[in-house]
């Protein structure tokens, strides 16, 4: 099963189709290639293969031949950004054909076909038909701290002292005596 995630320049919108790698004829083709929708079921469109990433996640390079794995060296482009100039860093990257051990295919749609994509991927239909989410009862909310304990009488800075005064005092004539 591979995981063709479309997107189509002209809306800004991505589209993710599942389509069986048995039925999918585009393995073997390169990046940057152009295919027919109608391999992936989408009639009158066409399709450019841009990336992809394999079941590990190890991305696909377009300077990279071949369809396996290569620890490359690396200094920028697709699969690394450095993060100061003249950084390298060794990184396992995919080559560019398409394998049947890719899981993610990235494209984008070249040409538009007649009917409109939402229509052939079902997601018009599906939104009408899916039902509203129900809202979920809110909380009860907890009283706030003040709320929850009694307020404590403050007395005035002038009473308070006025009290402290007279224990100091009181302790004064505790140690002389």
């Amino acid at each position: 099963m591979q995981k063709v995630i479309l997107s189509d320049p002209k809306t800004g919108k991505s589209y993710s189709i599942e389509v069986e790698a048995d039925k999918a004829k585009i393995i073997g083709t390169r990046i940057g290639k152009e295919i027919d929708g109608a391999s992936i079921g989408l009639t009158g469109y066409k399709i450019q293969i841009t990336g992809g990433s394999d079941k590990d996640g190890f991305p696909m390079r377009v300077d990279m031949p071949g369809r396996g794995r290569k620890k490359v060296l690396l200094s920028d482009g697709p699969c690394y950004k450095p993060t100061s100039k003249g950084v390298k860093r060794r990184k396992t990257v995919r080559g560019n054909v398409l394998a049947s051990d890719i899981v993610q295919i990235n494209a984008k749609i070249v040409k538009a076909g007649t009917k409109p994509i939402e229509k052939l991927l079902g997601g018009e239909d599906a939104a009408e038909e899916a039902p509203a989410k129900e809202e979920k009862p809110k909380k009860e909310e907890k009283p706030a701290k003040e709320e929850a304990k009694p307020a404590k009488e403050e007395k005035p800075k002038a009473e308070k002292k006025a009290e402290e005064k007279p224990k100091k005092e009181e302790k004064k004539e505790e140690e002389a005596k």
